[in-house]
């Protein structure tokens, strides 16, 4: 008996509507994946990261954890990175974080749910930070959405000071990286403007990205 019958199901009934639609879809699929964009969003479920971009298998490569973190010393997450940027040649980065994510919720209350805790110490060093601006707002909902914010901007400034991206700005590689967040009440992405090219910009925005979130 095979278990998990329906997914292998809803499988075959998937791949053939495709090549219905497109005969020549999982002929191109295998030749090669040259996606533009790399995709770092949290693991939620969510929050499909093809779907709600409105992309192709192949046209998005793709890295999701709790919280959407990037962490110095997550080779997973760096070795996506670097593949990525120097193997694909991916002209985009995206840090996609959501709101009302249970990771970033944990840490702002401070509740205790296992394992996931020692991974989530990256993001209280974020609230520890920024304790201030954090509290400055009363509202507890609008609270934790500025949070939500603030770890993608934070995750941007992460991944434009990974190795990778610094020296494929050095070698005047074509690649941005972009902070944007997803409201699971309408399924719509938000830019949170911080869109990041070389270093220089990388300096400015770090003065002025957690003004604007709490400036709001």
């Amino acid at each position: 008996m095979k278990v998990l019958k329906h997914l292998f199901d809803n499988n075959r009934k998937w791949a053939i509507n495709r090549v219905k639609s497109d005969p020549d879809f999982f002929n191109r699929l295998v030749l090669q994946q040259t996606p533009n964009y790399l995709w770092i969003g949290c693991s939620d479920s969510r929050v499909p990261a093809n779907e709600i971009v409105g992309l192709l298998p192949g046209e998005l490569f793709v890295h999701r954890n709790v919280a959407n973190l990037v962490v110095d010393n997550d080779i997973n997450c760096l070795s996506t990175i670097q593949f990525a940027v120097d193997i694909l040649k991916v002209k985009h980065i995206i840090v996609c974080g959501h709101y009302g994510c249970g990771g970033v919720k944990a840490v702002l209350d401070d509740i205790k749910i296992g394992l996931t805790d020692n991974w989530l110490q990256n993001l209280k060093m974020i609230k520890d930070q920024y304790i201030n601006h954090i509290y400055s707002e009363k509202d507890v909902n609008i609270r934790f959405n500025k949070f939500c914010e603030l770890n993608v901007v934070e995750q941007v400034f992460n991944v434009c000071e990974t190795e990778t991206v610094k020296s494929a700005w050095k070698r005047n590689q074509n690649l941005s990286i972009h902070g944007w967040i997803y409201d699971l009440k309408d399924g719509l992405l938000q830019d949170l403007d911080v869109c990041i090219t070389n270093t220089g910009e990388l300096d400015i925005a770090k003065q002025e990205s957690v003004n604007k979130i709490f400036k709001k």
